[in-house]
């Protein structure tokens, strides 16, 4: 999971650098078309093996994946970097509340304290902005709701799919949605959007080296999440995905972004305190 934060924090940067010359839809296709090249060289050196018999589920982690990204990407470009990363990774809340309501996965107090201290820190270090548009903070949230519900699945799936047949179902399906939209609003001649609509657009020069980054970071990140979330509990393994927070951080630092003071470093002790009373109360206390 500390592996994949650091691909989804490479991405939010990568994709930070190509503000004003694309749009959310725009960096959904080339970050998922990269990734498909990538893949298929993956699947040709070694094909996955299979159990199977959960194609339905398969569809809608994909359909979930593709618009957690496009929420995501949409922040992303419109907010702060640190903020756009907030609202996500509020996902480790949902989880939590979703895994106790639908799948009754309940890891005791001690976990429930981490997940708060873990977000207290997550809320010291990015010190959220509210001065945007509502819509924009609506999405936020929307990102780390549908997050969540995508994660979830991931150890639904795991048993019966290789975890790159689980990334490919995502990276199909963030190809496929903005192709979609793109021909429909061509041929009904649909005003473009910055987010569903989109008009298709070549990268160039820099371009190129920047969506190649984003789209390598991401297929890093996604594999390695599937990976986390496929070998233990939903609510477990969210808690470390504040580890995006510390890579964040950094990579804001080399984007320009000011050191981080007294306030931003109390919340990283925050997160690593998180990931520690997770740690203990993993290896003393069976799940209920």
């Amino acid at each position: 999971m500390v592996l994949a934060a650091m691909g989804f924090s490479l991405m939010g940067g990568s994709a930070k650098l190509l503000k004003g010359n694309f749009n959310a839809g725009q960096l959904v296709f080339f970050r998922n078309l990269v990734g498909a090249i990538g893949l298929a060289i993956v699947f040709i050196i070694k094909p996955p093996v299979n159990r199977g018999g959960k194609f339905h589920w398969l569809i809608f982690r994909g359909l979930m994946g593709t618009i957690a990204l496009y929420t995501l990407l949409y922040c992303v470009l419109h907010l702060p970097l640190s903020t756009a990363m907030t609202y996500n990774l509020t996902s480790a809340v949902f989880i939590a509340l979703f895994s106790f309501l639908f799948f009754k996965e309940y890891h005791g107090p001690a976990v429930m304290l981490a997940v708060i201290i873990g977000f207290v820190g997550m809320l010291l270090v990015y010190k959220p902005n509210m001065h945007y548009p509502w819509y924009y903070h609506a999405v936020g949230l929307l990102s780390g709701i549908v997050s969540a519900v995508a994660y979830i699945t991931l150890g639904r799936l795991a048993p019966y799919y290789d975890a790159r047949v689980i990334v490919s179902s995502f990276i199909f399906c963030g190809i496929l949605i903005p192709s979609l939209f793109m021909i429909t609003g061509q041929l009904a001649h649909i005003p473009h959007d910055t987010f569903f609509f989109i008009q298709w657009k070549w990268p160039h020069g820099i371009e190129w080296l920047y969506l190649s980054c984003l789209g390598l970071a991401a297929l890093f990140g996604q594999y390695f999440v599937t990976k986390a979330y496929g070998a233990d509990k939903a609510g477990i393994v969210s808690v470390f995905g504040y580890s995006n927070i510390i890579f964040s951080v950094f990579i804001g630092l080399i984007l320009g972004d000011p050191f981080p003071g007294i306030v931003s470093w109390s919340g990283i002790c925050c997160i690593i305190l998180s990931g520690i009373i997770i740690s203990l109360v993993k290896r003393r206390a069976p799940v209920v």
